[in-house]
């Protein structure tokens, strides 16, 4: 039997574009951020929803949050959703990154990169991977939405099409977006890519 996954990237936050905010801080949806997960809450719901988990970051969380309250759920806290641990990355300006060589390799080569004191992006994988086939197992049949990160998402994405972590990077996961995944014992097929509100 198939579960449907939906990998939701939680909505807008007032660092998004400037800040590596990463698992730093506790960065709160924007007045914007709201609306956008309330909208998303409110389509999902229409649609029927089973589970929502989430990773534990605040951002996600609260996106979560406004999604399984919607559809009468509790949201379900699940670390291999959680983002990507830059290490000493985490919470500098992109501006500042830019000139940092160490950056740039990680941008270009993320299949052989890690963040310094951080994580790989094989490891990120591994783990939403394996996330998701749990939750596709223990839940067949379910519609399951899963509040992460753009490049968690991207990882998930690879993953299932059999894309090189390489070039994760060729493909959009937008704010308040969806990514639907068909996935049973039989593997996983992506059904949508970063599917946008309106």
């Amino acid at each position: 039997m198939t579960a449907t996954i939906l990998l939701v990237r939680h909505a807008a936050h007032a660092q998004l574009g400037r800040v590596l905010t990463g698992r730093g801080g506790d960065v709160p949806l924007t007045p914007a951020g709201r609306a956008q997960a309330e909208a998303l809450a409110e389509r999902l719901a229409a649609g029927g929803l089973d589970a929502v988990h989430t990773s534990p970051v605040r951002r996600a969380q609260e996106t979560a949050r406004a999604i399984a309250g919607a559809a009468g759920l509790a949201e379900t806290v699940a670390p291999g959703l959680d983002e990507i641990d830059f290490g000493a990355w985490t919470g500098k300006r992109y501006a500042d990154l830019a000139g940092d060589p160490d950056w740039q390799e990680w941008n270009s080569r993320r299949a052989d990169g890690r963040a310094p004191g951080g994580e790989t992006m094989g490891g990120v994988q591994q783990r939403v991977l394996a996330n998701l086939r749990a939750a596709a197992r223990n839940r067949a049949g379910a519609v399951i939405a899963m509040v992460s990160h753009a490049d968690v998402i991207r990882a998930a994405v690879a993953g299932v099409l059999g894309l090189p972590l390489g070039r994760i990077l060729g493909f959009d996961i937008d704010p308040a977006s969806v990514t639907r995944i068909a996935a049973g014992s039989w593997g996983e097929r992506v059904m949508s890519l970063n599917e946008r509100a309106g």
